[in-house]
């Protein structure tokens, strides 16, 4: 089994960036890397895990929620619901953070899987939420930055 160390800390460039699109979800390269991100993914006893968190700048994240995997290759959240729901967010990447998070209760989101085949799914509940924490990812935005941006919006909104 391959394992690759999991990028932590809020100030690490790396999670800052926003990501580079997977040209073709079928190289090598990219393939090899899927079996090693669910490993890495399963050892940390995360759900989610996108390519930043192991030092890689690609559209590329993991999912494993209620026993079903889920590769999503460019994802992109196409609608979000107006409804919104509190969650307590965890992050592989900083281990020991939980916080409140407002996320969209339900969205649809189009993405690539390990195939290459396109995908458009509606989802909600806890899969929602874990697209929507690791797009944020691949966006170059964690939990904290939109934890800080949800406490200064609310500020304002008094």
């Amino acid at each position: 089994m391959t394992l690759l160390p999991i990028v932590t800390g809020k100030n690490t460039e790396i999670l800052h960036r926003k990501t580079d699109r997977v040209k073709n979800p079928l190289d090598p390269d990219i393939q090899n890397l899927i079996p090693i991100m669910f490993d890495s993914l399963r050892v940390a006893e995360g759900i989610g895990l996108a390519a930043p968190q192991i030092d890689r700048s690609i559209r590329l994240a993991v999912i494993e929620v209620e026993g079903k995997r889920t590769v999503m290759i460019n994802p992109k959240i196409t609608s979000y619901s107006r409804e919104k729901i509190l969650f307590e967010e965890g992050c592989l990447s900083l281990p020991g953070e939980y916080l409140l998070i407002e996320r969209s209760e339900r969205i649809t989101v189009r993405y690539e899987d390990e195939y290459g085949k396109e995908i458009k799914k509606r989802a909600s509940g806890l899969f929602a939420i874990v697209v929507q924490h690791e797009v944020d990812h691949l966006d170059g935005i964690l939990i904290c930055d939109r934890f800080k941006n949800q406490r200064n919006k609310k500020q304002y909104a008094l």
